[in-house]
């Protein structure tokens, strides 16, 4: 039996995400808050799950929600919170992987410390998929539910950042992966590839000196960077059932940067001032 249609566009009225539980792992800052910030307004019950449970906290309270302490590179600790949640608030319908790490500075592969490269392996790829495995089993079993997983746009095109990248890479390899396994269970698992966002973390390296703004704004078709709330609100779009035939994408929210980085060759991007 195939899994029925859900939500408002099968009830016809009411919130995007009425009734729906929504857990969001990183959701106590940057791209996690804001997604954690747009599924509350649209409907849903959110948990937040983050290793900063003070923030978590403070966000959660500020949603309405709940706020749990995790370190996603435990895999076991994750299949705890899975169970511990849908006890206190129900079967989980929506989960967002927001946790992740930057692996600092960018250095020749043969300088980057193998205990970086574990420990981005370890948050940004095994912590992503040990987060799918429980809560996305739980959804297959019960037939219906929606997964939203943070790329980047250095998965998607050679950087120097020879943990972060490749990792990232990898996470569309295993949202595509996912997609196809659970698909006639009714889940679907989608993910977004951000170009640099605005975020306090981007926001602190560039006032270090650490990274450059103007070179990244440069960088993208539209001349601007992205903001944490755009890509939210394409998390939410990807999770809604306005989506419901889209699974196993992976889709760039980068301000065109993909499209206008090949242009440096040309003399770069034209200038339309009138």
């Amino acid at each position: 039996m195939r899994p029925a249609p859900q939500g408002r566009d099968a009830a016809g009225d009411g919130p995007r995400f009425q009734g729906r539980i929504a857990v969001v792992t990183g959701g106590a800052s940057g791209i996690g808050k804001a997604c954690a910030e747009v599924l509350a307004a649209q409907g849903a019950t959110v948990a937040i799950a983050d290793r900063d449970l003070v923030n978590a906290q403070v966000v959660a309270q500020a949603l309405g929600g709940r706020a749990y302490a995790i370190d996603v590179s435990v895999p076991q600790d994750l299949e705890a919170l899975a169970e511990c949640i849908e006890a206190e608030l129900g079967p989980v319908a929506l989960l967002v992987n927001a946790a992740g790490i930057i692996q600092g500075p960018s250095v020749r592969p043969e300088e980057l410390p193998f205990d970086t490269y574990d420990r981005v392996y370890g948050i940004n790829l095994r912590g992503t998929h040990a987060a799918c495995v429980a809560f996305g089993r739980r959804m297959a079993a019960r037939r219906r539910g929606a997964i939203l997983n943070l790329a980047s746009i250095a998965g998607m095109r050679s950087t120097p950042l020879h943990a972060y990248g490749p990792m990232k890479a990898a996470v569309i390899g295993l949202t595509e992966n996912l997609a196809a396994e659970w698909g006639r269970c009714g889940v679907r698992v989608n993910c977004l590839s951000p170009g640099p966002v605005l975020t306090p973390a981007l926001e602190d390296a560039i006032d270090k000196g650490l990274r450059d703004r103007r070179r990244m704004e440069d960088s993208a078709a539209s001349g601007r960077m992205v903001m944490p709330r755009e890509v939210a609100l394409a998390a939410a779009f990807l999770l809604s059932d306005e989506a419901s035939a889209i699974t196993g994408v992976n889709l760039p929210v980068d301000h065109g940067w993909l499209v206008a980085n090949s242009w440096a060759s040309f003399g770069g991007l034209r200038s339309h001032t009138s």
